[in-house]
């Protein structure tokens, strides 16, 4: 039986030797895997995130049309914004335990960092679509999009984030020709 430990207040130096090479290994293996399938987005003018905002900005213009096009009517670019989420890979926007909880959905997945993740930033957006759209200005939507409501963030929120995207990459992923307007 396992019990509970808090991710962000362990203090690893209290493990034995023994387990501390197992949790190395383990860590070692997950940031290898990580970085096998994201690797384009840190090479010379980053086009994995380049696609990934790409797809985003698709993905939004037919799953939230009034967002995206309240988006386009205040200027604000996916660039401005999601470029961030896709290099930090969401860790900027929620805490740390929600951070380890949905990395873990991504090691889970064939493409979950690759792919998955602009599921989940699209599904992000959309759980803040009514907010964004009672944003009125450029400067207001930017403003709510850098800091978003996520301090509380739990297990909980991670699973519904989690669930919608996964509803959204079972409707939209290998569909994209024939959804388009």
């Amino acid at each position: 039986m396992f019990k509970y430990i808090d991710v962000g207040s362990f203090d690893v130096t209290h493990l034995p030797k023994k387990q501390l090479d197992i949790v190395e290994a383990d860590s070692f293996w997950t940031f290898s895997a990580l970085l096998d399938t994201i690797q384009d987005n840190y090479t010379f003018a980053q086009p994995g995130i380049q696609k990934k905002v790409s797809d985003l900005k698709d993905l939004m213009n037919r799953a939230d049309p009034a967002l995206y096009k309240h988006f386009e009517y205040h200027q604000v670019e996916f660039l401005q914004f999601a470029f961030r989420w896709m290099n930090n890979i969401l860790m900027r926007e929620i805490p740390l335990r929600a951070t380890v909880r949905l990395w873990d959905t991504y090691l889970s997945e064939r493409h979950g960092f690759s792919e998955f993740h602009t599921y989940v930033c699209a599904a992000f957006l959309r759980l803040w679509s009514k907010q964004l759209l009672n944003e009125y200005d450029f400067q207001g939507i930017m403003l709510f999009l850098q800091s978003l409501p996520t301090q509380g963030w739990t297990d909980k929120q991670i699973c519904e984030l989690t669930a919608d995207a996964y509803s959204l990459m079972q409707v939209f992923h290998g569909a994209r020709s024939h959804l388009k307007d």
